[in-house]
């Protein structure tokens, strides 16, 4: 199974950019209203801190492309940013009969996806990515098919 919501890129491209402009704008109206204008008062730090907030629950929110792909032999899990400067992208490509188990974790404004595989000298690995951008729909997918490849994984032990 393929998940990929790189088609909404365009858009939290958009949302970024919207939301720095909203930044940089709020300070030059800030700075402005403090030595030149003097209408709104104490009422001005709210330019700065609204698109402050704005700004922190988007980069706070995490990564918001997310790619998995579950076809073949391995699994594959892409997760980067739409602006690069914000953090660095994660890429995990690993054979499927490594996973152990996977927990979603919902906090607030965002969500995470922790994976536990094994190593080679049977020490456990947990991979974190950040679905928070995912669809509810999506979410269900991909905890479907992560499901279905645990299941592979415990059918196969059994019969060894």
């Amino acid at each position: 199974m393929r998940l990929n919501n790189s088609k909404k890129a365009k858009f939290f491209y958009f949302l970024s950019s919207l939301i720095l402009m909203t930044l940089f704008l709020g300070a030059a109206f800030f700075v402005l209203e403090q030595y030149r204008f003097y209408i709104l008062g104490w009422k001005s730090v709210l330019l700065i801190i609204i698109p402050a907030l704005l700004a922190l629950i988007f980069i706070f929110s995490g990564r918001q492309i997310f790619e998995y792909d579950s076809d073949g032999e391995a699994l594959n899990f892409r997760n980067r940013n739409v602006l690069t400067f914000f953090n660095k992208p994660v890429r995990d490509e690993f054979p499927k009969y490594k996973l152990l188990q996977y927990e979603f974790v919902n906090i607030l404004i965002f969500k995470r996806l922790y994976i536990t595989i094994s190593s080679k000298k049977n020490n456990l690995i947990i991979l974190k990515y950040d679905v928070s951008y995912l669809t509810g729909k999506e979410l269900k997918d991909l905890k479907f098919s992560l499901s279905k490849v645990i299941k592979a994984n415990q059918e196969r032990e059994k019969n060894s």
